[in-house]
């Protein structure tokens, strides 16, 4: 059987554009000859609906957008995701339509409730398993967790005589993800000697990004065929003629999910352009790097605020990465601004010494500028902050934590060194004065991050091990870190949580981000020892 494997790249709640986008696909496997064409995970609403799916409404028209392509699927067979309901209860389900009808639905049966996964929120879990017979072969249908599981409802299709698996699947990306699915499919087809079909969704929502990858596997056990990372394809699968596409490698990977990540925010919420904020330091130029690479340069604005602290080696390295890449830069220096303030703030200040409170002034004053001109021409504002940042609290709030979407929110600064050396080796457009720059944040004479941080070589291993690890303070102390410093980044990591509660969202590369991979109270009395 000649099956097409069409991974789309749909927009949560956009239901008729999806359903034109899934028509248009099945058309394009048509004209390849396929007789089967397969779509991923909740294709139709998008992925996650979230609570979409608490609106009758919205369930009746994601119901209507099925018919509509039930209607369009002649003589080919088509398998898709949607959201199905009873008199009671909702289902992630999926649509078996053959030559215009549908002839079988099934209902995803291990609803996933961890990380950034709430099924059970929003879901009823099926109870059944389905096997149906397409040009004399035994299909069995299901969906994304249903494969994962170890007990999972394949089993009993295979049981059934199903030489072949249809697995629809919304899996997000993290690093290394397209390994770990390989490994469990291969397991699995190798267990019940059936082929597989895992077809996966494309693109940016929020802060998720979905890396496509979809591919098959034989009943050995083997991969015969793959789709690319990152962008919408069809791929054809067909006995001794089916193409591999090659994996990227880990940098490349990275950077590809953050360019379709901020890509997909800007363009799926209808923005024209982004503003940012550029320093002079690694994080902005990174950020510009990726910014000009996922959108155009003409679609990119850098704004350089140099206040008396700013080093002119800041300027210049602005100036010639912002040329680099052919992006726009204006300067608009903040010294009378901030003078104002403080000749304004004089009463209020009386009798105390200068402190945080005038080095956060300035980043308040870029964060407004940029969000005047954001409010100005309609620019999405990107900031530019890190995760090591971010997991510390090193960052200032309604100051450089401003904007729509952080484009490096879950990259440690170790990675963004990495980034921008990978990103150079494309093509040299970061000034290397900018990667061998010690960081800092210039908001008083002489400052240097690690005036206040631990080196971010040791910064990072601790905010791996705490945030996305979940060790204990004594389990990161076995690594062989300073007790002083684990202690010290573990509470600066506690209590900022109010900061991040409040910042952008930006995209998750990692196995746990802050965002919805993250939820701890904000007023909280525990402490880990």
């Amino acid at each position: 059987m000649k099956i097409a494997l069409a991974q789309i790249n749909p927009t949560v709640g956009a239901l008729e554009e999806n359903a034109k986008k899934i028509i248009d696909y099945i058309n394009k496997a048509k004209v390849k000859g396929a007789e089967l064409v397969v779509f991923p995970e909740l294709a139709i609403t998008g992925y996650p609906p979230e609570d979409l799916v608490l609106k009758p409404q919205f369930i009746t028209d994601n119901l209507n957008a099925l018919k509509e392509i039930t209607k369009a699927a002649k003589e080919i067979a088509v398998y898709v995701g949607f959201v199905d309901r009873d008199k009671e209860y909702i289902y992630n389900a999926g649509a078996f339509i053959n030559n215009g009808k549908v002839i079988d639905i099934y209902r995803k049966n291990n609803l996933p409730n961890y990380k950034v996964f709430d099924e059970k929120r929003y879901f009823t879990p099926g109870k059944k398993t389905s096997v149906i017979t397409l040009k004399g072969t035994k299909i069995g249908l299901g969906i994304c967790e249903d494969i994962w599981v170890e007990e999972g409802p394949y089993k009993g299709e295979a049981k059934a005589g199903a030489k072949t698996m249809l697995v629809i699947n919304a899996s997000p990306y993290h690093i290394g993800k397209i390994y770990e699915r390989e490994k469990i499919l291969c397991k699995r087809a190798k267990a019940t000697k059936a082929h597989i079909v895992y077809v996966n969704l494309v693109g940016g929502q929020d802060e998720l990004v979905f890396d496509g990858g979809s591919f098959a596997v034989n009943s050995k056990g083997q991969v015969i065929a793959s789709a690319p990372q990152f962008k919408e394809d069809l791929l054809i699968i067909e006995e001794n003629k089916s193409s591999r596409s090659p994996k990227l490698d880990e940098l490349d990977e990275i950077y590809s999910a953050i360019k379709l990540g901020l890509r997909d925010y800007v363009d799926k919420n209808g923005f024209k352009d982004v503003l940012m904020g550029l320093s002079g330091g690694i994080d902005s130029a990174l950020t510009l790097a990726i910014a000009a690479d996922a959108l155009g340069k003409d679609r990119v604005h850098a704004v350089y605020m140099p206040s008396q602290y700013s080093a002119q080696q800041s300027m210049d390295d602005s100036k010639a990465i912002a040329q680099n890449l052919g992006t726009s830069l204006d300067i608009i220096p903040i010294n009378d601004i901030f003078g104002d303030y403080l000749k304004n703030l004089e009463g209020s200040f009386k009798g105390a010494k200068p402190n945080i409170a005038e080095e956060n002034l300035q980043a308040r004053i870029r964060g407004n500028i940029l969000m005047a001109i954001s409010n100005k021409f309609g620019w999405l504002v990107i900031s530019t902050g890190n995760k090591s940042e971010t997991s510390t609290g090193y960052c200032t709030l309604y100051g450089d934590m401003v904007g729509g979407f952080n484009v490096l929110k879950d990259v440690t600064k170790t990675l963004i060194y990495k980034l921008a050396d990978w990103r150079n080796k494309q093509g040299n457009v970061i000034p290397e004065s900018i990667i061998n720059r010690a960081p800092t944040a210039e908001l008083k004479p002489d400052q240097k991050d690690q005036d206040v941080l631990p080196p971010y070589d040791v910064l990072d291993k601790v905010i791996q091990g705490y945030v996305v690890e979940n060790k204990s303070r004594a389990e990161i102390v076995k690594t062989g870190i300073d007790e002083n410093i684990v202690d010290k980044v573990i509470s600066m990591i506690d209590r900022a949580e109010y900061k991040r509660r409040q910042s952008p969202p930006g995209p998750r590369i990692t196995e746990r981000a802050f965002g919805k991979d993250w939820r701890l109270p904000i007023t909280n009395g525990y402490r880990i020892s």
